[in-house]
């Protein structure tokens, strides 16, 4: 009882801290899981590289997927990941959507379109639960899951989980990550709330599907809000279509033509960390095996 999958990272165009509407769209960073399945009634995980990561979202994962469509199996999963932890770019939304895929193909219930199926948001919506369980979000980041699970950008009601538009987009996207890490579940949500003025004109413009201008004014809201400096922001806009700190920080992520996004990356790459060219997809995330 084996299975495999993957899904993809994803950058913000709304936080949903402030009003619980959100925006994302899907980049090209994957992170795989692999399930293998067994009698035991006990799931246990790790993630590749980071020993001492916390592994309650991905077992939860395989447990609310097993609790739905198996007979009590336990077993092991373990991830891989090109999308940096604690870096705004949607890791742990990714985990949860290939646990969630992994854990399917394993027990060979269909992923899909198909009638006897389960098609991919009733999937997604399954990691968003096990995400609730394990307190890794606030919001329930449906917008950063479905981002991740279908591909392109999306914008969803978070409280609802509720899919408000999905729209595909053809972006090269510049990334900068600092050092220093944030988590989601510790983003101060009152400062956040008090830029929900600033949300809902970017829900607006989204819902328009100005996405660029939408991530732009975010960026500089939530940066605000969160703490974190703009410089990086300012330096982008003359070139870039949009620029948005991505989810609860640190990392900014700009979107454009390649050519002008590389004159950005010029400045970026005089900061600490890491500063990597990538683009948008639309194909979400996928079954291996």
């Amino acid at each position: 009882m084996h299975g495999e999958a993957a899904a993809l990272g994803a950058g913000t165009v709304l936080n949903a801290l402030a009003t619980g509407v959100g925006s994302a769209f899907a980049i090209d960073a994957e992170t795989t899981a692999s399930v293998d399945l067994d009698d035991s009634g006990t799931v246990d995980g790790d993630v590749d590289g980071a020993p001492d990561a916390d592994t309650r979202l991905i077992r939860r994962c395989v447990e609310r997927v097993v609790e739905r469509f198996g007979d009590g199996q336990g077993g092991y999963v373990r991830t891989e990941s090109e999308v940096p932890m604690a870096a705004g770019l949607k890791s742990s939304s990714a985990a949860a959507n290939a646990t969630v895929l992994a854990t399917l193909s394993a027990l060979s219930v269909p992923v899909g379109d198909d009638d006897d199926a389960v098609d991919h948001e009733t999937a997604c919506r399954i990691g968003v639960a096990a995400a609730r369980d394990a307190g890794v979000t606030v919001t329930g980041a449906f917008d950063d899951a479905s981002a991740s699970m279908l591909g392109g950008v999306t914008v969803t009601d978070n409280a609802e989980d509720g899919l408000l538009s999905r729209e595909a987009v053809d972006w090269d996207a510049l990334v900068w990550t600092p050092p220093a890490r944030a988590f989601s579940a510790d983003a101060d949500v009152e400062r956040c709330e008090r830029v929900a003025p600033m949300a809902r004109l970017v829900a607006d413009l989204a819902l328009d599907g100005r996405y660029a201008e939408a991530m732009t004014v975010n960026g500089l809201a939530f940066s605000a809000a969160l703490g974190f400096p703009t410089d990086p922001a300012v330096e982008a806009m003359p070139h870039a279509a949009g620029v948005s700190l991505s989810g609860t920080g640190p990392s900014v992520v700009a979107v454009g033509e390649r050519v002008d996004l590389e004159r950005v990356r010029n400045n970026w790459e005089r900061r600490e960390g890491d500063t990597w060219m990538t683009t948008t997809r639309t194909d979400g995330a996928r079954v291996i095996a």
